[in-house]
């Protein structure tokens, strides 16, 4: 078959025999690593949820393939990786037409959920730093005024320290719940 030779790395199915999704995976991956082929394929995955599965009276979590009987591989295509995909155990080729690979959309792979999104990085500013005098904005001790003594290294949780019925007592909040006093 003669494939369109591309350099760019793309999402494609793989349909395999039903119950060989772990194999042609666990094949690709060994021959990726063994050929040194890092930069031809780039992933592959084969997209799972866990469900809820009761048998005799226990609640067990389970994993289950959505897409049985398919392995999703990101990779370069040429005729060599065409080939070398169509020749392992367990794959019956690529979904499209004629076993001619096609590619899948941004969409439908946000849909399927087979590449993780990278985490979004969100800087925190905050209005104080340790040893400053703060108010209490939200939660139960809201109102209270005490001191910071701790920020955690996100930013996200800090800890102060608030007089409640004569007594310091540290407090463990989020740090969008506390405003520096003016």
């Amino acid at each position: 078959m003669n494939i369109k030779r591309e350099d760019t790395p793309y999402w494609y199915v793989i349909h395999t025999y039903s119950g060989y999704e772990n194999k042609v995976m666990t094949s690709i991956q060994n021959v990726i690593e063994n050929r040194g082929l890092q930069d031809k394929i780039l992933a592959v995955t084969i997209p799972t949820t866990t469900v809820e599965e009761v048998k005799d009276g226990v609640v067990k979590k389970v994993e289950q393939k959505l897409f049985p009987a398919y392995v999703f591989v990101k990779m370069v295509m040429n005729d060599e990786m065409w080939h070398f995909i169509r020749n392992i155990i367990g794959a019956t080729g690529f979904v499209g037409p004629g076993s001619e690979p096609v590619r899948l959309s941004k969409a439908e792979v946000e849909q399927f959920q087979i590449e993780e999104k990278e985490p979004e990085i969100i800087t925190i500013n905050l209005n104080y730093e340790v040893g400053d005098q703060v108010k209490i904005c939200e939660g139960s001790f809201e109102g209270f005024i005490g001191i910071v003594r701790e920020i955690s290294e996100d930013k996200t949780k800090v800890v102060v320290t608030t007089s409640m019925f004569g007594r310091e007592t540290k407090v463990d909040l989020p740090s969008t719940s506390v405003t520096a006093l003016d």
